[in-house]
């Protein structure tokens, strides 16, 4: 039978997270919590608590390390991610993958849109599928549209890396796990990918490993 779903205020929950400091326990693939839609943020945690736990996913996010990090990745389903992306990478890796340095940002509530029909596939990995990556081929640019911890609105529109970075965290807060968008040939340990894929483009895995690119 699986597990219910923990039924106290999710404030008191909120609260007993964070009193053991430092960085969160990361929830991994298996647990109910990644794969069901979160609720929109709507108060639920008060200001102070709000910036205590997006101070939190902060610190976690960099713990692990990552580039993204969403609510129900500690146990929360909230309508919430953080991301930013000091985007260490080789000029050339870099310029392959669009990937470009982002700011740190709060996502209340984001929703996003394709812009265009272009799609990008490269190797993704996933804090909660620790050890893993696969090819997915995502929207290569998108419009996020949310709100920042202070209830700020946001629009803006994402291209390459840090459009993936926001298709990936978004799709948390929906119940989905980049596994359910990528092509399961590529499936390759962080070993194999390092060892052999680790190229600007996943052609080269394509080819080998025996999927197609878009």
């Amino acid at each position: 039978m699986a597990p219910d779903r923990d039924h106290a205020p999710l404030a008191e929950r909120v609260e007993a997270l964070l009193a053991a400091g430092g960085p969160l326990p990361i929830v991994a693939a298996g647990r109910p919590v990644l794969r069901r839609a979160t609720e929109p943020y709507d108060g639920q945690l008060g200001p102070a608590l709000l910036a205590r736990f997006v101070e939190a996913l902060r610190l976690t996010m960099h713990a692990a390390p990552g580039v993204g990090l969403a609510a129900p990745q500690v146990g929360v389903e909230l309508r919430i991610a953080v991301l930013e992306d000091p985007a260490p990478v080789p000029e050339e890796i870099a310029a392959a993958r669009g990937r470009r340095p982002q700011p740190f940002r709060v996502l209340v509530n984001p929703s996003y849109e394709p812009v265009g029909t272009a799609r990008a596939a490269f190797f993704e990995g996933c804090l909660s599928v620790p050890g893993w990556q696969a090819v997915v081929a995502r929207h290569a640019e998108v419009r996020l549209r949310a709100e920042d911890e202070h209830g700020n609105p946001l629009d803006e529109v994402f291209t390459g890396w840090p459009a993936r970075i926001v298709q990936h965290e978004t799709d948390h807060l929906d119940g989905v796990l980049y596994v359910d968008r990528a092509d399961l040939r590529s499936l390759s340990t962080n070993e194999a990918v390092a060892a052999l894929w680790s190229q600007p483009s996943p052609k080269a895995a394509a080819e080998a490993l025996g999927f197609r690119l878009p």
